[in-house]
């Protein structure tokens, strides 16, 4: 069975900065990213296939949208790994949104874990417009993957935390 594949694969005119695609958002955080009128963005997608996808070692790259939904899917990892089932939503909220904020790097740059897959920006002015756009897709992933993952109440959701030793394609973005 393969893996699945993103929906914003047909999206017309998508900016591309190397070969990361560059989606519009429904977010309040501010950022280089285009604002969608749209229910479903990238970020609902790789909230609803993070679990699915987890279970695959391999994914076939179609195009700039599945370089997203890898990153996104990467992330969630780390997110949720530096969970327990010990922490409270407020508790949680504060550790996601620190992750999100921390320095990260972006591809091209050395401590990139997946320059293999991704194109190193042109130059600065790309390279700063793509720190931008994942900087702000990091917070909006955090704040969702929050109120995803303790959407029962105080304590997280024990099918989300399942998923703290998976693996996506056997990488981590840490």
């Amino acid at each position: 069975m393969p893996a699945y594949h993103s929906t914003f694969l047909s999206e017309p005119e998508t900016r591309v900065v190397g070969n990361f695609a560059v989606l519009p958002l429904r977010t309040k955080f501010r950022g280089p990213a285009y604002p969608t009128s749209e229910d479903y963005d990238i970020i609902d997608e790789v909230l609803d296939l993070f679990r699915a996808n987890s279970f695959f070692r391999n994914f076939e790259i179609k195009g700039p949208a599945d370089r997203a939904l890898i990153y996104g899917i990467l992330f969630i990892s780390d997110c949720l790994s530096a969970l327990s089932a010990r922490v409270d939503r407020n508790e949680a909220a504060r550790i996601l949104n620190t992750l999100a904020l921390d320095h990260f790097s972006i591809p091209g740059e050395p401590g990139f874990p997946l320059n293999s897959l991704y194109a190193a920006p042109r130059d600065r002015a790309e390279a700063e417009l793509l720190r931008g756009y994942l900087s702000q897709f990091r917070q909006e992933l955090a704040l969702r993957l929050a109120a995803r993952v303790y959407a029962e109440g105080d304590k997280p959701s024990k099918y989300w935390l399942a998923f703290t030793r998976r693996r996506f394609m056997n990488k981590s973005l840490s």
